[in-house]
């Protein structure tokens, strides 16, 4: 069998492959016998980290979703001084960029309804979308530092036009018919000051 995937790395090799698998075809498409082929590994050995499919439709969403959450907050945490605005901003251009560097992750997380958040500012959950909480978090500690007479209706409104900025910006890049002169990455920051 030809060695297609990273040795000590066969796990993640097959998620990228299942990923690919997926958004071309959806989740009907997935099969462990492809991913093997694809991976040039024996029939069985896709079964040496996943028991089933559904296992690894699970594995690939936490994969592709702590990908994420780790780049957003490892951009976060760069910004040194504790300035919550400069700290969202830079929220937004790694979120844009995250996805400019991993399309398929975003081709992946929205178009298949991976992800739950509930919108309601009162509303906690630990099942929500990571990245989503991570921008809760941070409007919450703006909100309370510079917007404190704020309603939660008027929070959720700021968060959700915030998410829309960065959501909407990374479609755009990602349409077909769409074309820019412009390099995103070096532009994003302008965008999203």
């Amino acid at each position: 069998m030809s060695d297609k995937y990273h040795h000590g790395d066969l796990r993640n090799a097959l998620i990228e492959e299942g990923i690919k698998m997926i958004n071309s075809g959806g989740e009907e498409s997935l099969s462990m016998r492809k991913l093997a082929e694809k991976c040039g590994v024996t029939m069985a050995a896709p079964y040496a980290h996943f028991k089933n499919k559904e296992e690894m439709i699970n594995a690939i969403k936490n994969y592709v979703t702590d990908s994420f959450t780790a780049y957003l907050e490892k951009a976060v945490n760069k910004v040194q001084e504790d300035d919550i605005e400069k700290k969202i901003i830079a929220l937004g251009n790694a979120y844009v960029i995250f996805f400019i560097d991993n399309p398929e992750y975003f081709t992946f997380l929205f178009s298949r309804g991976y992800i739950h958040a509930n919108l309601d500012f009162t509303h906690s959950d630990k099942n929500d979308f990571k990245p989503f909480l991570i921008l809760k978090d941070l409007c919450t500690r703006y909100f309370q530092e510079k917007m404190p007479s704020l309603s939660d209706h008027e929070k959720e409104l700021e968060i959700i036009r915030i998410w829309a900025s960065v959501q909407g910006i990374t479609s755009i890049i990602f349409m077909k018919n769409v074309k820019w002169s412009r390099d995103w990455k070096k532009e994003i920051g302008k965008i999203l000051k």
